[in-house]
């Protein structure tokens, strides 16, 4: 191309406008990667490859959470609108925040799997769908991931701290709190030293108490207490073994030992008869999942009850290693292998885990806070089951949970740990007229009255009907909780003259001492 004139040279006027034009790009295009939210979204950081902290919003974890975290965001979001800027000149509703602080990724160490993430996240959703569609004031369900091995709640604490002082929409209360392990424990104490009320769902360890910290799971001594009336009732030789998981830092663990040692120890020579192993949830502290030397022992002595003092992913290997040991007679009748637990994590009923169990002729024996029986025969299930059935179901649909998704009573306790919360405020919301502080609601979560069989202030959840009777009482473990026991493969019992009664936590098992 020819220019019929040589091109005009630039004077200081223009550029001065193309150093504005520059400069404001430059300047546009900041703004946009600021404001442009990265995977983690608004109120999260990246740790270590992690999202940390708190947040109302959809954010990256894992693929098979996406689609549950999605739905539980555009129900903040709903909650929001209906506060801020309600359709149809509705009547504004004011609503408060219950956060869940937890992994929301897994790996093969970490404190959670993705299924119990799954279905941990699914019951709460439940309990939020349920709570909005009721009067008074609504919920926003806040993801607060405190990293996959729970190591990083420092930053998440400070922010569920500023939360709480929030007058328009106050944070009530924190729910989550997978595993009871040295992390958690530290978590915990601080989230009490700020005044936090938080439930864990599926907190066994009895040693893990603070003030403001409730438990909504029978703990490893409750669930001992329903074990020995198991064991009075189908005694066999009283031939033992403790096997406990060494791994250090695991609370649960150390202190179902120590109960297991203490209710059971004398009568089964506990002290003489144990094997250890090292549990592959945590950090690396060696090869994980040894069980030859358990076995072996088991064998040499024809135990007939082996007492399992670890956690619930482990206890697949240990069955497979029984089944798979040659020549072992033990003479003794059928093995059975004491648990405790929320429910049967599915791994624990498959096909091949029950094949073994015949092969090894065991019957695992779970004192349990749920009964995955509950939804196949609705008649035994609590009365406050049918509510949380009516919306998992729906849910475990449309996002693909699979057939098992209520085995391991994860979606029933953490539907009951924000259904808790929900109940102490709608009883402060309704008494004060106002939205109540966090002070507020530790003090109504206190006021269970306990008579027999009548309640006032007690949570008809999907566990069961139970509550807290007073400030510290029990160290703010459920009162009336139902402690069922499980047999797997399930024994033939119809020639028993009656059931095994349900134990109910801290008043035994006589009908009349809890509400039915």
């Amino acid at each position: 191309m020819m220019f019929n004139h040589p091109p005009k040279e630039w004077g200081p006027l223009e550029w001065l406008v193309a150093a504005v034009v520059v400069i404001a790009l430059v300047a546009g295009l900041v703004t946009w990667n600021s404001s442009r939210p990265g995977p983690c979204g608004d109120g999260l950081e990246e740790i270590a490859g992690e999202c940390v902290g708190v947040t109302d919003q959809a954010f990256d974890a894992d693929e098979e959470t996406e689609s549950l975290i999605e739905a539980v965001a555009e129900e903040n979001a709903r909650v929001a609108r209906d506060w801020e800027n309600p359709s149809d000149s509705s009547t504004r509703i004011p609503y408060v925040r219950i956060a869940m602080m937890m992994p929301f990724t897994s790996d093969e160490s970490s404190a959670m799997t993705g299924d119990m993430i799954r279905r941990a996240l699914a019951g709460a959703l439940a309990a939020q769908l349920e709570a909005n569609s009721a009067s008074g004031p609504h919920y926003q369900l806040l993801f607060a991931p405190d990293g996959k091995h729970l190591d990083e709640w420092e930053p998440v604490v400070d922010r569920l701290a500023e939360l709480a002082r929030d007058p328009e929409a106050p944070l009530v209360g924190v729910t989550g709190i997978p595993s009871s392990t040295t992390e958690t424990r530290k978590a915990v104490g601080e989230l009490t030293r700020r005044g936090i009320p938080t439930v864990g769902p599926v907190i066994t360890a009895a040693s893990m108490n603070f003030r403001y910290f409730f438990k909504t799971s029978p703990n490893n001594e409750q669930f001992a207490k329903a074990l020995s009336r198991y064991l009075d009732r189908y005694p066999q030789k009283e031939k033992g073994l403790l096997l406990w998981d060494s791994r250090e830092g695991d609370v649960y663990s150390k202190n179902l030992r120590e109960v297991f040692d203490r209710h059971f120890g004398k009568t089964y020579d506990l002290k003489n008869h144990n094997s250890h192993y090292i549990g592959s949830s945590g950090d690396d502290q060696g090869i994980p999942q040894r069980f030859a030397d358990a076995v072996a022992r088991i064998c040499r002595d024809k135990a007939d009850t082996v007492f399992f003092a670890g956690r619930d992913q482990d206890l697949p290997a240990f069955i497979n290693r029984l089944a798979n040991e040659g020549g072992c007679d033990r003479s003794g009748g059928k093995l059975r292998i004491l648990k405790v637990g929320i429910g049967l994590e599915p791994t624990l009923t498959s096909a091949g885990t029950e094949r073994s169990l015949r092969r090894a002729d065991a019957t695992i024996v779970d004192a349990s806070a749920y009964d995955p029986d509950w939804a196949k025969n609705p008649g035994d299930a609590p009365s406050g089951f049918s509510p949380f059935h009516a919306r998992f179901k729906k849910i475990q649909s449309e996002h693909g949970l699979g057939d098992e998704a209520l085995q391991d009573g994860y979606a029933a306790m953490y539907y009951d740990g924000f259904a808790l919360f929900v109940s102490a405020v709608d009883r402060t919301y309704g008494e004060i007229n106002a939205l109540p502080s966090t002070k507020d609601v530790y003090s109504t979560l206190t006021l269970s009255t306990i008579d027999g069989g009548t309640c006032t202030g007690c949570l008809v959840g999907a566990g069961g009907t139970y509550g807290f009777t007073g400030p510290g009482e029990n160290d703010q473990w459920a009162v009336c909780k139902p402690v069922p026991v499980i047999e797997f493969p399930p024994v033939d019992r119809s020639g028993d003259e009656e059931k095994l009664p349900l134990y109910r936590t801290y008043r035994g098992d006589k009908e009349e001492s809890c509400p039915s």
